[in-house]
């Protein structure tokens, strides 16, 4: 392809990015928005409409890529880098729901965050959703840096004392697994002689050494790894959850995990078969290390950190089944994890909040707030992965997968994953019932329950039955969303 037939590709391939291209202006006028359109003695902290700004540009994102969906436009672009197809509209579109639960979480327990704060965000989420379509592994480094570092950024910033401690630590490892990931690509440019995540380039991978050919994918997966909170590189989560402000953690929690799930199924579909064996070791390892280690919390956010951990196992669990039934479980578990996730994240915030999350503040708020208690316990036997909740269906769809693939293959360390799993989630109900036995079962706080924001008054029950259905209906009518994603 000649220069002008390259420039026209380009030019013809920025129409299928204009959701993108609305992000990047928005971002850069989110920037100085603040600095032009308000006094400057007023404090920034105090200006309401920048949360409201900031809402209405997430709703136009949303309603772009629900145009996009709707337009039938899928095609490769800018010379096969980047991938516009069902997939990445589908994981766009979670990552928007997840950008505007976060908005609304800091409007309803009235967080008073800096403008540059909420336009992290938007940076973040401009990250994931290129990070959804890439289809080159330059573009998909560039994306998770971008992810990166305005997660560094929101942690670091936030107000509370371990911020910068959080911070750090988010920072350091972050660091030496993007230095990892780098050296596995340059691994795979060697032995490929090519960027591009396709199974016709990566064939030659198969015919290296199986120590190299483990090596280069390990380091390859380090940043993926390290995003979803997966063993080894998951140290960093507990302190950094402790650190940030809820609505951050949950933030973080939802949307580098929506855009990593995808790229990861795309790249083991472009990899030898095996590399699924250490896919599912790490699967085990994480579920185990994260149940173990929630066992011993008595911190909210911590204890979800760890949760997080494990639920990342049985995410990519679904990817170790491989093919397209293993897809659509993970993809299923994916949306009942986003939805249980943020979910729990609120509703611990509201029962306490902007605190520390120590376990003493839960004390006797459920009997305070009956609605928000049981949504709450419902959430937390969800995330336990026990009906009648969308985590149940969620993990029976994973295991179903998972046991077909095996009866299949015969593998045995899939039938170790299974057993595992299973008794994972039997574990996990142990820590997941400590905060509404908290809430239930111990004697009162002596203090009211405070209230939301001004003009929220009424909202927090809503919010919390609406949690309530929306996780139960998921569990007697999971093919409405089955139905979607089976298209995928």
């Amino acid at each position: 392809m000649d220069l002008p037939d390259q420039l026209q590709h380009i030019r013809q391939s920025l129409s299928g990015i204009f959701p993108e291209l609305f992000l990047v202006v928005f971002f850069l006028f989110a920037l100085v928005y603040e600095l032009f359109l308000h006094k400057q003695d007023q404090p920034s902290d105090t200006r309401p409409a920048i949360p409201a700004f900031h809402f209405c540009g997430a709703l136009i994102w949303l309603a772009l890529l629900v145009f996009q969906w709707y337009a039938g436009e899928r095609e490769m672009l800018f010379g096969q880098m980047i991938r516009l197809d069902d997939k990445s509209i589908f994981f766009r579109i979670l990552v928007a729901v997840a950008w505007l639960v976060t908005l609304f979480h800091t409007r309803l327990l009235g967080y008073k965050f800096q403008p540059e704060i909420y336009a992290l965000f938007a940076s973040a989420v401009l990250g994931a959703s290129l990070l959804c379509m890439a289809s080159n592994l330059l573009t998909l480094y560039l994306s998770i840096e971008l992810i990166s570092l305005s997660s560094y950024l929101l942690v670091s910033l936030s107000p509370y004392p371990k911020a910068s401690e959080g911070g750090l630590k988010y920072l350091l490892f972050g660091g030496v697994s993007s230095a990892i990931m780098l050296y596995g690509i340059s691994l795979i440019y060697g032995l490929t002689g090519s960027l591009d995540i396709s199974p016709e380039v990566w064939d030659s991978l198969s015919e290296a050494s199986p120590m190299v050919l483990y090596v280069t994918v390990l380091l390859t997966l380090g940043g993926l790894l390290f995003k979803l909170s997966l063993i080894p590189f998951h140290i960093w989560t507990p302190d950094t959850y402790e650190a940030a402000p809820t609505p951050v953690v949950s933030f973080l929690s939802a949307v580098p995990k929506i855009a990593v799930l995808l790229v990861l199924y795309r790249m083991v579909a472009a990899l030898p078969a095996g590399v699924l064996p250490i896919l599912g070791g790490i699967a085990l390892i994480s579920m185990t290390a994260g149940n173990v280690g929630a066992l011993w919390q008595t911190n909210a956010r911590r204890l979800m950190g760890y949760s997080t951990i494990a639920q990342a196992g049985y995410l990519i669990t679904g990817i170790v089944a491989f093919g397209n039934t293993g897809f659509h479980t993970a993809v299923f578990y994916l949306a009942a994890y986003v939805l249980l996730s943020m979910s729990a994240f609120l509703l611990i915030d509201r029962f306490a909040p902007q605190s520390d999350g120590s376990f003493s503040l839960f004390n006797g708020r459920g009997n305070q707030w009956i609605a928000g208690g049981v949504a709450f316990t419902i959430v937390m036997v969800g995330l336990a992965g026990f009906p009648p909740t969308a985590g149940f269906t969620g993990k029976w769809l994973i295991f179903s997968a998972l046991w077909e693939k095996y009866a299949a293959s015969g593998e045995k360390w899939m039938f170790a994953l299974l057993a595992g799993g299973i008794l994972n989630a039997a574990v996990s109900l142990a820590y997941y019932m400590k905060l509404p036995y908290l809430l239930f079962f111990k004697s009162a706080a002596p203090e009211p329950l405070s209230q939301p924001a001004p003009g929220y008054r009424k909202s927090d029950t809503f919010v919390a039955v609406s949690i309530l259905i929306l996780t139960i209906f998921l569990f007697f009518r999971p093919e409405v969303l089955m139905q979607v994603i089976s298209k995928l």
